[in-house]
């Protein structure tokens, strides 16, 4: 059988409506954060305004209170980088990457090796066996030795309110231990993720946000039941049966992502949501923090940034009156 191919505009449509981006949710915190995957959090903030731009309601208090109550947790996980994820998604999520993690960082960093990081580990273990620490304990978290620890940022750090994530607690003692999962099962878990909160998509691009390479991707990927598509290069997408696909003519509201969402990334490139002519304009070298995208229909059309209290959008196109309306509710949000 013939795979049917989506275009880029009907796959651009697919990642808004998995994203919550093509209108506001009722889900609760935890089941939010399931849908899109997590949300990549080096800069507290990010978590806040990515769940405001997706969810009905959301006040900024409500996910504070989430890290509090363990129901929502902020770990090392793709690409060891911060996300933001629920309770039940962080032990299927820290297991899948782990290994993999573990093997990029002794292969590109030569100045560590596997005995000696387990030494570590062991050390920083020791250190928060009495719960969790603060800057005293941060000359031992550096060096990838959380790829061989399972250790999370707890409240009150990386929050609004105090936004360095530099308060740490064993992930077991903050959360509970992991059930037993086999690391076969939770890539199986990772993929699935992944394709419900950004496909359809081809294992390159579930390689590139997870960290983990595509030979252990591709082999998991084929046992599980899947729908086959083709984008208009040829390329195979995988989905998940049932996803949303929506009519590639549904409007799409604009929408202010915060720095660092996972659409904007290059593992997204295949929906159009960042036309190549601005990519520069929201990543490079000299502004490694990258900026807050403001989405016009489905693409990326300015940035903005919270500068002195307000909320200023830099324009890559003319924008029309309902980017001022978000701007100043962003801004109230901000207040």
């Amino acid at each position: 059988m013939t795979e049917r191919v989506l275009t880029q505009r009907e796959l651009n449509r697919a990642l808004l409506a998995r994203q919550l981006l093509l209108e506001r949710s009722r889900l609760s915190i935890p089941r939010a954060l399931e849908r899109i995957g997590g949300i990549q959090n080096q800069y507290a903030p990010s978590g806040y305004v990515g769940l405001w731009t997706r969810l009905a309601g959301f006040e900024r208090d409500s996910l504070t209170r989430a890290l509090e109550r363990r129901s929502v947790v902020q770990g090392t996980l793709m690409r060891e980088t911060i996300h933001l994820v629920s309770k039940q998604d962080y032990w299927p999520l820290a297991v899948a990457v782990r290994g993999a993690r573990r093997d990029w960082a002794l292969r590109v960093d030569k100045t560590i090796a596997d005995r000696e990081q387990r030494r570590r580990a062991g050390e920083l273990s020791a250190a928060l066996a009495g719960g969790a620490r603060g800057r005293e304990i941060e000359h031992l978290v550096r060096g990838h030795v959380m790829l061989w620890l399972d250790v999370v940022r707890v409240p009150p750090s990386g929050t609004w309110e105090r936004r360095r994530a530099d308060r740490y607690a064993l992930a077991e003692d903050w959360i509970g231990r992991s059930t037993a999962i086999a690391e076969e099962e939770a890539l199986s878990h990772l993929i699935r993720r992944y394709l419900g909160a950004f496909g359809p998509a081809a294992v390159s691009d579930i390689a590139r946000w997870a960290g983990v390479h595509m030979h252990i991707l591709g082999a998991i990927a084929g046992q599980i039941d899947v729908r086959r598509f083709r984008d208009e290069a040829g390329n195979e997408l995988l989905d998940l049966r049932r996803a949303p696909l929506p009519d590639p003519d549904t409007p799409a509201p604009a929408r202010f992502l915060p720095h660092f969402d996972s659409c904007l990334l290059a593992h997204a490139r295949r929906t159009g949501l960042v036309p190549e002519q601005y990519r520069t304009r929201m990543f490079h070298t000299k502004n490694p923090f990258s900026v807050g995208a403001v989405v016009v229909d489905g693409r990326v059309a300015g940035a903005w940034s919270h500068r002195d209290g307000r909320i200023v959008v830099e324009p890559y196109e003319p924008l029309p009156r309902e980017v001022e309306e978000e701007r100043e509710r962003l801004q109230a949000f901000h207040a």
